[in-house]
């Protein structure tokens, strides 16, 4: 084991900077004159520059409203200078698509780093030295470390007997030669199968599916409420399917498993169960997002509309004597006490 303090600062990827184009994850240090300064949390905090031109599509009228010290946001690498250290981020030209794979990169890999420098640390040896070794070495094979990392949590042999490095060694003549040798010792292998095992339990994914759904029929309430039943009734206790009221005529359907493929498949059957039983009774559904998985992004934009909805709903709610409040009035429900859709 080294005895030297050990340096627990190194970048998550061999790359020690990021490819023009490439979406990265950046934390926000202070705003000058022409634009914010931030780091790259990915390349070791590098610091890279966005120019205020970059920040919105749209005319800005308040830098403060766009981008706040500390925020921690993905962006748009622009240019890449390596021998200045120059690097240009812009925040307008991230698309959606971009946001969501440059969010997962980064969970899996800040997951993967804290396995690393927690074991770097524990074992007194340098981080680098641990990626150089093992990390980047799985990056390159499995595509990501986060990969290798999860067919460890039951098979480490598979993943980390294969790695070897080259050490130099003076033969018996005096000359120095250079062997292969197996990357990770007894050691390291123990103390991360131990780490990886007890971070990396299975996550369940979020299965959600947007529908529309209405009922002008007479106890049209009570026809809508046993279509969610049957709705909920398609779950099962690997899958189970919930239904909530997002406003009238908007309804989510969610589950939570670890088979995403069996998610969707359970709200498909759902889906299907709650048409054949709304439409019985001369209702109609519509699918407006079919099931798919969504990340903890999507559930904070779903949680901050249902309350832009339901604000609005309740500043609708304060004339009674209004003939429209009287057709929609039923819209403020949940789905325990879910009501009819009346436009």
């Amino acid at each position: 084991m080294a005895t030297h303090s050990p340096n627990l600062e190194c970048r998550m990827y061999e790359s020690r900077y990021p490819e023009v184009d490439m979406a990265v994850m950046i934390q926000v240090k202070n705003i000058a004159d022409m634009g914010a300064y931030v780091s790259l949390l990915e390349y070791n905090n590098i610091e890279g520059m966005i120019l205020f031109s970059e920040l919105s599509r749209r005319r800005i009228r308040s830098v403060s409203s766009l981008i706040k010290v500390g925020r921690i946001e993905p962006v748009m690498v622009l240019r890449v200078d390596k021998e200045k250290g120059y690097i240009d981020l812009s925040k307008r030209r991230v698309s959606e698509e971009d946001i969501q794979t440059c969010e997962e990169r980064y969970n899996k890999s800040k997951l993967v780093h804290s396995i690393m420098r927690h074991v770097a640390e524990t074992l007194g040896i340098d981080l680098e030295e641990l990626y150089v070794n093992i990390g980047w070495p799985l990056y390159r094979k499995y595509g990501h470390a986060f990969e290798a990392f999860k067919i460890m949590v039951n098979d480490p042999d598979s993943v980390l007997d294969p790695l070897t490095r080259e050490v130099k060694e003076t033969g018996p003549d005096g000359q120095e030669v250079t062997k292969v040798v197996p990357a990770v010792s007894e050691e390291i292998k123990e103390a991360l199968i131990r780490n990886i095992r007890r971070r990396m339990t299975p996550q369940p994914l979020k299965i959600r599916a947007d529908i529309e759904m209405k009922c002008f029929q007479f106890d049209g309430v009570l026809h809508i409420k046993d279509a969610m039943r049957k709705a909920e009734a398609a779950g099962n206790a690997d899958c189970p399917v919930k239904i909530k009221l997002v406003a009238p005529p908007l309804y989510v359907l969610t589950t939570q498993t670890l088979d995403k493929d069996q998610g969707i498949s359970i709200l498909t059957q759902a889906i299907a169960a709650c048409t054949e039983a709304i439409e019985a009774q001369k209702g109609k559904l519509v699918v407006k997002e079919p099931p798919r998985a969504v990340s903890e992004r999507d559930d904070k934009l779903l949680t901050e509309h249902m309350l832009k909805l339901r604000n609005a709903n309740e500043e609708i709610s304060g004339d009674e004597d209004s003939e429209e409040e009287e057709d929609t009035g039923l819209g403020d429900a949940d789905v325990e006490n879910a009501v009819g859709i009346m436009e």
